[in-house]
């Protein structure tokens, strides 16, 4: 296993090359890379797919199981930011209101999509069942969590990197896994608290599932009884957020 200062140094180097190749051949034309913030401003989305690849690639090298979790968490991110840009509807009832009546959204697809792969990703890398079942709650979780906070520069790239931080003073796979997510966070941070970049669902998903799995590695039963806990007031708090908002005039929603 390489050493959580070599895990760090990884991601960050990853995620910055990969921000400079989407960048310099901008697939399918700038005009796809780039979207209007919450204040009106052009900014760049290389930063979202950027810091899934560098983070999936490095916490790969420290658990598998960690890097399939990234991944599927941000490509189901990245359906949710392409298919799901002009969806209004927010938080997990909603979508949830959708299936029931045969639609099946975007956020649907994300929302069973991280949850299958958390428990997947849970199952090896935990031993219990038990544990293997709270650490899929705390990997889907955590991405949520991040996502949920992603509503003005830096929120939760600055979050990713807070949470992140203590765990990499652990040793072994969790201080590794914690290092790999700070790394790729803090490759992006400059730019999105800059306002020049936003990282959209495929990031905050990535980086999320990251950091959950960093937690899952790093904690025994009564650790993940505590975050998935956590994660779950977060989701419940944060669909009674939505819910609220969708109630106000269009003038007034952020």
């Amino acid at each position: 296993m390489i050493s959580r200062s070599a895990s760090l140094a990884l991601a960050a180097v990853l995620t910055r090359a990969a921000a400079g190749a989407l960048r310099a051949k901008a697939p399918g034309g700038r005009g796809r890379w780039e979207r209007k913030n919450y204040a009106g401003r052009t900014v760049e989305l290389y930063a979202g797919p950027a810091s899934a690849a560098g983070v999936a690639l490095a916490a790969g090298r420290v658990h598998p199981a960690a890097g399939f979790a990234v991944v599927a968490a941000g490509v189901c991110g990245a359906y949710d930011d392409v298919a799901g840009a002009d969806d209004p509807r927010r938080g997990f009832r909603a979508h949830l209101s959708a299936l029931r009546e045969g639609e099946v959204t975007s956020g649907a697809v994300k929302l069973f999509g991280i949850s299958a792969a958390g428990l997947v990703a849970g199952a090896f890398l935990k031993e219990r069942v038990v544990d293997k079942v709270l650490a899929g709650v705390v990997i889907a979780g955590a991405a949520h969590f991040v996502n949920l906070v992603d509503v003005r520069p830096g929120r939760a790239v600055g979050s990713v990197v807070a949470l992140g931080l203590p765990g990499v003073v652990r040793k072994g796979a969790g201080g590794a896994l914690a290092a790999t997510t700070v790394g790729a966070a803090a490759a992006v941070l400059p730019d999105d608290l800059g306002e020049r970049a936003m990282i959209g669902d495929t990031g905050a998903h990535a980086l999320g599932a990251a950091l959950g799995a960093a937690v899952v590695a790093g904690n025994g039963r009564v650790g993940l009884i505590a975050h998935a806990a956590a994660v779950v007031a977060a989701a419940v708090y944060g669909d009674k957020v939505s819910e609220a908002a969708r109630a106000l005039p269009l003038g007034l929603r952020e």
